[in-house]
């Protein structure tokens, strides 16, 4: 009895006894391990994952009034920009945040400058007068995931996370020197600040406020260009005003005039050079320790 195997299996047949099957199986398998080794492993296909992260700031504003006057309406502007895939929006005391993610395969580029112009194009979506500050806009990929996360702890009681921030902020000097590297950042540490605890009874005595503090502070940490001084064919900017660069300029600073003299912040108020309180703690080696560099 025959049987009609059809093309399929003629084809079969024909490649089962020839003597070029080893041949074309030996290129086939050279040509997998040859795009083995030139196809890139970053992203096996390419993806283009775009997002985005803007900020708006809105000082002074509670939760309520920043999503009602800013999230709220940015999500409605950003939901028609073109290729868009989600906008999400977490609204806080003084600030809006809001995510951008666009469609799988939208390019980057172009999908960032219709970001951008969109946001500057309807920069007058809340009046002006609100005190909504001008958005900040972090462009987020697939890149941007970290790789290696570093833990720095230490056995000596007598230093703590503010010791262990200033060790990391040295070594991401170093690690930033290394070959692809593309981000090093520090988080979790306290911070370096310069607090002002103010002393109650003290400002009453002198009537002064907190508000009369939070102005000094504000002025005199400041500088502007003032014009400049043309003579002899040379021209000489002149800046007014500078910085508060330590602690003791702060205690030097001039908050105030009684009974004929000046009055410091150090008459006023204790001022503390260091870590700032700490916010968080966590457990190392299921132990208690501080909140790490």
């Amino acid at each position: 009895m025959r049987t009609d195997m059809g093309i399929s299996g003629r084809i079969s047949r024909l490649f089962l006894h020839s003597q070029l099957t080893p041949l074309i199986a030996l290129i086939a398998v050279l040509m997998g391990v040859f795009a083995v080794i030139v196809t890139p492993r970053e992203e096996e296909p390419q993806i283009n994952v775009t997002m985005a992260n803007v900020f708006i700031p809105f000082p002074g504003a509670s939760a309520s009034d920043v999503e009602h006057l800013v999230s709220t309406p940015a999500e409605q502007v950003l939901s028609q920009i073109a290729g868009i895939d989600h906008v999400y929006s977490v609204s806080r005391p003084g600030m809006s945040i809001l995510t951008v993610q666009f469609k799988v395969g939208e390019d980057r580029i172009q999908s960032l400058v219709k970001l951008y112009d969109t946001i500057n194009s309807h920069a007058d979506w809340v009046s002006p007068y609100l005190g909504v500050q001008k958005p900040i806009i972090k462009p987020v990929g697939i890149d941007d995931v970290p790789i290696l996360t570093l833990t720095l702890w230490t056995k000596n009681k007598g230093e703590g996370a503010f010791e262990l921030e200033q060790v990391a902020h040295s070594a991401e000097v170093e690690l930033k020197r290394v070959a692809g590297v593309r981000e090093v950042k520090t988080i979790g540490g306290p911070q370096h600040m310069i607090r002002v605890l103010m002393d109650a009874d003290r400002m009453n005595a002198y009537h002064l406020s907190a508000e009369d503090l939070r102005d000094a502070l504000q002025f005199s940490n400041a500088s502007q260009p003032s014009g400049s001084l043309v003579e002899n064919n040379r021209e000489v900017l002149v800046q007014t005003g500078t910085f508060l660069s330590s602690s003791e300029d702060v205690r030097r600073l001039v908050v105030g005039v009684f009974e004929g003299r000046p009055i410091f912040m150090s008459d006023v108020a204790k001022v503390v050079d260091g870590p700032d309180q700490p916010e968080h703690y966590v457990w190392i080696g299921k132990q208690k320790g501080e909140h790490p560099a």
